[in-house]
């Protein structure tokens, strides 16, 4: 595999593990509120081969204990599963981030990590607006992860005109019966559409009015706001 680039201490990514960050290259979708656009839209090089990559890893071994595979989108990546069962192999907790439209790949590297956060952009309907097809590749991972094989959190940012009160009730019925649940913030900085950059964020009180719509739907929810 190679990578568009590596943070190699992140106190936010994984939950209560300090871990490095992956970002591999290329994206199916185009969510005009992305901040690493120019990584899955366009990625140059140079890129980090894995070798390196997991050298640089290993010897960080004593600050980071987890690896958190993101993007762009990392199930895009045939040989992900593989490079997967690399970091497990050299003792690191694996936490994948994926907007689940690579049903076949997650469910390979499910044996491969510890925790995967899928983002719930929207309700099905909108997803067009992110630049889908369809959705049906999404709900097979959504119930995938349901399953509960491995410790997992659906999450979706609050973007105003992609979450609304109607869009809260879809998405509730999407999640309907799972573990955890997350609701961050949208930041309007250096987004893939620039209108984005002077989108206000909703204040924080309309997005605990979404998370009480939500709430019945999850056995936990958490507010990242």
């Amino acid at each position: 595999m190679k990578f568009s680039g590596l943070q190699k201490t992140s106190l936010l990514d994984y939950p209560d593990k300090v871990a490095a960050v992956l970002f591999t290259p290329g994206c199916n979708l185009r969510c005009p509120f992305c901040h690493n656009y120019k990584i899955a839209v366009d990625p140059q090089p140079p890129f980090l081969q894995e070798g390196a990559a997991l050298a640089i890893l290993e010897s960080r071994k004593k600050y980071v204990d987890a690896v958190v595979i993101s993007g762009g989108e990392p199930c895009m990546h045939r040989e992900l599963p593989k490079f997967l069962a690399k970091l497990k192999e050299h003792g690191f907790s694996v936490k994948l981030d994926t907007n689940g439209f690579f049903p076949d790949v997650l469910e390979e590297c499910l044996g491969y990590v510890d925790y995967v956060a899928m983002d719930v952009k929207t309700c099905r309907e909108k997803y067009r607006i992110l630049g889908a097809s369809e959705t049906e590749s999404m709900t097979r991972s959504l119930e995938m992860l349901k399953m509960g094989k491995v410790p997992y959190e659906f999450r979706t940012t609050a973007v105003p005109e992609l979450l609304t009160a109607q869009d809260a009730h879809s998405i509730g019925e999407m999640i309907k019966g799972t573990k955890r649940y997350a609701i961050q913030q949208f930041v309007p900085k250096d987004t893939l559409d620039k209108c984005y950059q002077t989108l206000k964020p909703y204040a924080p009180e309309k997005i605990n009015e979404f998370a009480k719509i939500i709430e019945p739907y999850t056995e936990k929810i958490i507010l990242r706001i």
